[in-house]
């Protein structure tokens, strides 16, 4: 097993923000209560947390009804233990693969904490409250030739209906047997698939089906913020929110004007008119605007008295969401990813005045993993990850320029080696002649290496056109390691790597989580 570390900020697309959270913390240090590389963080906000038995009972009521019995609900019985929590969004068929660095970090994590003596179990939060059905009813895998294939279901949710209650009618299983019928363990995975996505099953519950299925060594806890039992516990801290609203709106503005005076950016936008929270009416999740010190919808208007009395129906909106979260859990570390990381340090104003506490929050771990052949093929032709950013265009300049004649790259060299000293020798005898004909001279000679440049160029292109097989080598790899210009983990679901290495993934990807490591890392499997 070969690894190798690639700093987030030779990335692209890497906001400052979380290129600062992971390399200097320090800079981001006021906008969070606990620095991650600090090993007595956790010890620090475990001690913060303050969680009643009552409180503690009715969760592990409520998990166990979602998850049974397990050796994790029983330590999280426990008075004491704390949990590491993650979440995503209910995507189709596990959405992209980053989902499952999530949770196999928040794993690791927390068995680090109990072996330190802090009793710790993994929850995942299933994001299935969101009602954006766009960016959870498709999902990308590939086949043994590395090409992006997109798996959709029809879009046919109503508008306003959290996605995590939606009934898949077809779930595109047949799609995705025959894109992986190529690898080792394409059928397997196409079974297990099949299992967790039966016809009719909702987005959520074979979202958690299938994460429980693949992750069953890791002890996970699911909770769903859409069972009742959940929503009756999370009542309280909403019923603040609300009642401290206009407070809570002022701390908002004020942290999102701090945040841009340090240079970063605010992840979710806020007006006045913004809500923290959504209405639950049904199988619809209502937007709410601020007017004139009420919440209106599309259909009514709202007192802060008669949406406090609906407490145990309003959904949080993202900033909102992650203290309802650690108000319900005993959280004493969150695993997100940037965009998380970016939006709690907004979130952190109302954490400090609803909570009087801040878990450690801590980047998840990120991956590219690679085959035997890609890495070969990458050795063979001098790539990098980082040659894959400039899109399969560059990375086929730069095979077609390996595969150029050695005596046709000498000859091109040697050319403009003889041409560059010929154009200078002229240049100077013209200057010498009359000073002003300089600047023609200058842009005659970069006119003429560009020409030459560009035929050298075209040589290279014409190369790679002959030689077919390095043309297919460029697409298999731009495929698997930047398809569609996205870093592998952001696009591509986990059961195409599942189906080519086997359920065995999983336990090599647990073993390469390292918490105190803030790069990205590239796994040949």
């Amino acid at each position: 097993m070969e690894t190798a570390c690639l700093s987030h900020t030779d990335i692209p697309h890497t906001s400052r923000l979380f290129s600062d959270f992971q390399y200097h913390f320090d800079r981001v240090a006021p906008f969070y209560r606990h620095a991650p590389q600090d090993p007595l963080s956790y010890a620090a906000a475990a001690k913060e947390i303050e969680f009643p038995d009552e409180r503690r009972a009715a969760l592990v009521a409520a998990l166990r009804a979602r998850n049974g019995d397990s050796a994790s609900l029983e330590l999280l019985a426990r008075p004491g233990t704390v949990a590491v929590v993650t979440g995503q969004q209910v995507g189709l068929f596990t959405g992209p693969s980053y989902t499952i660095y999530k949770a196999l970090s928040a794993a690791r994590l927390a068995a680090h904490l109990t072996e330190q003596g802090i009793p710790a179990v993994p929850i995942f939060w299933l994001a299935s409250e969101d009602h954006d059905f766009a960016e959870v009813n498709h999902c990308f895998v590939f086949g043994p030739d590395c090409r992006p294939v997109t798996l959709s279901v029809g879009d046919a949710a109503a508008a306003e209906r959290p996605v995590g209650a939606i009934p898949i009618a077809t779930p595109p299983v047949d799609q995705l047997e025959a894109t992986l019928a190529g690898f080792p363990y394409g059928a397997e995975v196409a079974e297990i698939v099949r299992e967790a996505y039966r016809p009719g099953a909702t987005f959520g519950a074979a979202f958690q089906a299938l994460l429980q299925r693949l992750l069953a060594k890791s002890g996970l806890l699911f909770v769903d913020p859409l069972d009742q039992a959940v929503r009756d516990m999370a009542a309280p801290v909403l019923r603040r929110a609300l009642g401290d609203g206009d407070s809570l709106k002022g701390r908002l503005l004020e942290r999102n004007r701090e945040l841009e005076a340090a240079g970063y950016h605010a992840q979710v936008h806020l007006e006045q008119k913004t809500s923290l929270a959504f209405l639950l009416d049904g199988d619809r999740r209502i937007t709410l605007r601020r007017q004139n010190g009420d919440y209106v919808s599309k259909d009514r208007r709202y007192s802060v008295s008669q949406l406090i009395d609906l407490a145990e129906h309003l959904s949080p909106n993202a900033l909102l969401r992650p203290v309802v979260q650690d108000y319900v859990l005993p959280t004493v570390a969150y695993v997100g990813g940037p965009a998380e990381l970016a939006y709690v340090a907004q979130s952190q104003v109302l954490y400090e005045h609803l909570l009087g506490r801040m878990p450690v929050m801590l980047a998840r771990s990120s991956f590219t993993l690679l085959d035997a052949r890609a890495a070969k093929l990458m050795e063979r032709y001098g790539l990098t990850i980082p040659s894959f950013f400039r899109g399969e265009d560059g990375v086929r300049e730069v095979i077609a320029e390996k595969l150029v004649p050695p005596a046709l790259l000498r000859e091109f060299e040697e050319i403009q080696q003889a041409t560059v000293e010929s154009l200078d020798r002229l240049r100077d005898d013209l200057v010498s002649f009359d000073a002003t004909l300089a600047a023609a001279a200058d842009k005659s000679r970069s006119k003429m290496l560009y020409q030459l440049a560009k035929i050298g160029h075209k040589t290279a292109r014409e190369t790679l056109r002959r030689d077919e097989r390095a043309s297919t080598e460029a697409g298999y790899m731009s495929g698997l390691i930047f398809p569609h210009r996205h870093l592998q983990e952001r696009l591509y679901s986990i059961l195409p790597f599942v189906a080519q290495h086997g359920l065995g993934l999983m336990d090599t990807l647990y073993e390469h989580v390292t918490l105190d490591c803030p790069d990205h890392k590239v796994l040949v499997v």
